[in-house]
């Protein structure tokens, strides 16, 4: 049984969360009725602006559509982005840390390579694998993957040092030292970084498919901006905005999960 001190604390760590969640809602909300306002009164041109009238008169046109379709085709490459770019992410950084000459050699070129805007590969990327999903998936793992080799990495080594010594004191192998203590030790800091991940994967995607794609959800906004189709291009990118919450929360679900 809890304490009353402790009852307490936790309804005033509930209380703040929900006037937080309040505030957040109450922001979106105004937010949407000035932008509407706006709109309605010619503050602003809702050509170029839209409004939150005709996202929703978009949104409903699109869902009789093709939307869910769109949608899909973007979760669907994500996920894949995502899985493989974590896997290949922990088996290179795991790599780096086994052998510390290869960390030493190949560190400037992560940096390099985490600081080149990845579309500039766009082309080159469509000429050696088509306009496919192919294309727009390898675009997304170039992003998704440096980052996630340089994050890891930075968890392997930053593990404990006297812990590293006390092991080796007794002998450990490079294989007890690595199983033992450094994985186990990163996994928190590796599953938090699924969700730096998870954003940089969907950004990759969206990339890809302002490139290469007929179908998906980068692939309405920039078919909206081509024909000057605002309001497409809005229900676009706030249905966007929804995928990537929605992406965000899995993520951090997960995480809860395997933290407890």
């Amino acid at each position: 049984m809890y304490s009353r001190e402790h009852k307490q604390f936790l309804k005033k760590i509930k209380r703040e969360k929900l006037i937080v969640r309040s505030i957040q809602i109450l922001i979106l909300l105004l937010f949407l009725f000035l932008w509407q306002l706006a709109a309605s009164k010619g503050w602003i041109n809702s050509f170029i602006t839209s409004s939150p009238k005709a996202v929703i008169n978009t949104l409903i046109k699109l869902s009789n559509d093709n939307l869910f379709e769109h949608i899909w085709v973007t979760i669907y490459e994500t996920f894949i982005s995502f899985g493989l770019g974590t896997i290949i992410g922990i088996f290179i950084a795991t790599i780096l840390w086994w052998n510390h000459y290869l960390f030493k050699i190949f560190d400037p070129y992560l940096t390099i390579l985490n600081s080149l805007p990845k579309v500039a590969l766009g082309p080159i990327i469509i000429i050696w694998c088509g306009s496919g999903i192919k294309s727009i998936i390898i675009m997304a793992l170039l992003i998704s993957v440096i980052i996630t080799i340089i994050n890891i990495s930075v968890c392997f080594n930053s593990v404990d040092s006297n812990k590293i010594k006390l092991l080796k004191s007794f002998q450990a192998t490079k294989n007890q030292l690595f199983f033992k203590l450094i994985f186990p030790s990163s996994i928190t800091s590796i599953v938090s970084s699924l969700k730096i991940n998870i954003s940089m994967s969907l950004i990759g995607v969206i990339m890809g498919e302002f490139l290469v794609s007929k179908k998906g959800i980068g692939y309405l906004i920039l078919y909206g901006s081509q024909i000057f189709n605002l309001n497409l291009v809005m229900t676009g990118i706030i249905v966007l905005c929804i995928v990537a919450a929605l992406m965000y929360y899995i993520v951090l679900y997960l995480e809860k999960k395997l933290n407890k």
